[in-house]
């Protein structure tokens, strides 16, 4: 599970997000930087930004170059607390996860395989 990635992809693409349980393309764009949000920047901004569910399909158009920049969450603290930030929650708008540390979520998230329901489901409030 990463925290964020930013993607260069070239014109052949074959990225897509999931939504409303639908494959969506995303079309690349000469020079345009894609960014995908990771589970953790989902549970700190508790929902103001969500993580996409994505895959890459092959293409047999010929070679494909994609550059990824993954900030992950293996180099942080394993045993420190994550959950929302806390000025971001108010009476209105509660914690919508629990806290959790890198390593639990780590285990969790590799434990469960693929295809399984996404992990914050997990620590959902």
């Amino acid at each position: 599970p990463d925290f964020f990635t930013i993607l260069l992809q070239d014109q052949i693409g074959g990225l897509q997000i999931n939504h409303q349980n639908q494959w969506i393309d995303i079309h690349p764009l000469t020079g345009a930087l894609v960014i995908n949000l990771g589970d953790l920047l989902q549970l700190l901004s508790n929902d103001k930004f969500k993580s996409a569910e994505h895959r890459v399909l092959a293409k047999h158009i010929g070679p494909r170059i994609s550059i990824a920049c993954f900030f992950t969450t293996q180099l942080l603290p394993f045993d420190t607390l994550y959950g929302p930030i806390k000025e971001l929650l108010s009476d209105e708008n509660h914690a919508l996860y629990k806290e959790t540390t890198i390593k639990d979520y780590v285990l969790y998230y590799n434990s469960k395989g693929l295809g399984a329901l996404p992990s914050l489901l997990h620590l959902k409030l």
